[in-house]
């Protein structure tokens, strides 16, 4: 029995159906949704998906009755394997199978439990040689807190919370088959976790892209990883008038940029233009932005707003980057 709903859960609902040893009897998925400008129901990428591999799907808003759990538990499952499915498994449900109910988290547990790990992972993992890892654990009543069969791990470096995403999308299919196959033949081992280590990975909102340029570079960079795409990184650049220039603001979504020169002496926020890129000066270093949104406007290159809206803006030191919060 599969159970997940996003496209993080697909990668393993793909390899699953690919494996071998494998009968997917039912894929459980959240029921559709409203989505898009017209709140149309979406289906998830797991139902898509499953739709296509032919597998009955079950849509269930809940667990907790006992008519879904007698459904359930008719299909009489080996093992539940379950990724990013976002509904609580009573007891009842994690009894029924008959090897184990196992999870896909996307952490190195006990590090980063709850909702969202990749993109905090990526927004601490701000210094040299952090890793980002999946953990295959065997599901009990308290989040995340269930014994470990399996980790396995990737640097972060570059990444955004987005690529990042898939590269642990594929590592955690990988890493589920390899538990699946030690579970058959008796010799999976659960490792219980170091509670004293446990953090806890909230999950975002839109403040969480608000910027803090007073920040050392590598942190506001990690912040515009671990935000893109979504919620997406927000400054509002606050403009200074030049000869043919009026001042204004600029609320702007950010897309990761590239760490510069020192910016000593220069105070956290100062906006600067060099007749070819917008710089924004951090708690260390300047911040050259790489892609910008416009309010109400696509993404593009710096150079194109320079081009464009900011036609004839000042060179040199030409204002403040601020949150959208201070800018109120």
């Amino acid at each position: 029995m599969f159970m997940g709903t996003p496209g993080f859960a697909a990668a393993s609902l793909r390899r699953l159906a690919a494996w071998p040893r494998a009968h997917i009897v039912a894929v459980y998925t959240q029921p559709d949704r409203p989505a898009g400008r017209g709140q149309k129901l979406a289906m998830s990428a797991v139902k898509k998906l499953a739709l296509e591999l032919g597998i009955p799907v079950c849509q269930p808003a809940s667990l907790k009755g006992a008519e879904a759990q007698a459904e359930l538990a008719a299909f009489r499952p080996d093992v539940l394997a379950v990724a990013a499915y976002g509904l609580i498994l009573p007891d009842a449900v994690l009894d029924m199978p008959r090897l184990a109910p196992v999870n896909v988290h996307a952490s190195i547990l006990p590090g980063l439990r709850g909702a969202a790990p990749i993109q905090r992972a990526v927004m601490e993992g701000w210094q040299p040689g952090a890793r980002a890892g999946i953990s295959i654990m065997r599901i009990g009543s308290r989040l995340d807190a269930g014994p470990v069969y399996a980790m396995g791990d990737t640097p972060i470096g570059e990444h955004t919370s987005g690529s990042l995403h898939d590269a642990l999308a594929e590592l955690g299919a990988e890493l589920l088959v390899t538990v699946l196959d030690d579970l058959m033949e008796g010799r999976a081992v659960a490792v219980e976790q170091d509670e004293s280590l446990a953090t806890h990975a909230a999950k975002l909102g839109k403040r969480d892209g608000y910027i803090n340029w007073t920040r050392s570079a590598a942190e506001a960079h990690a912040q515009i990883r671990g935000v893109t795409p979504r919620p997406g990184a927000r400054t509002v650049l606050h403009l200074d008038a030049g000869t043919d220039f009026e001042a204004r603001s600029m609320p702007l979504i950010v897309s990761p940029g590239t760490i510069g020169e020192t910016a000593a002496g220069t105070a956290p926020g100062s906006v600067r233009h060099d007749g070819q890129d917008i710089s924004i000066a951090c708690g260390d270093c300047w911040y050259t932005l790489g892609m910008v949104r416009p309010e109400g406007r696509k993404d593009m290159p710096v150079r194109d707003l320079l081009n464009g809206s900011l036609k004839n803006l000042p060179q040199g030191v030409c204002g403040e980057a601020r949150s959208p919060e201070e800018s109120l």
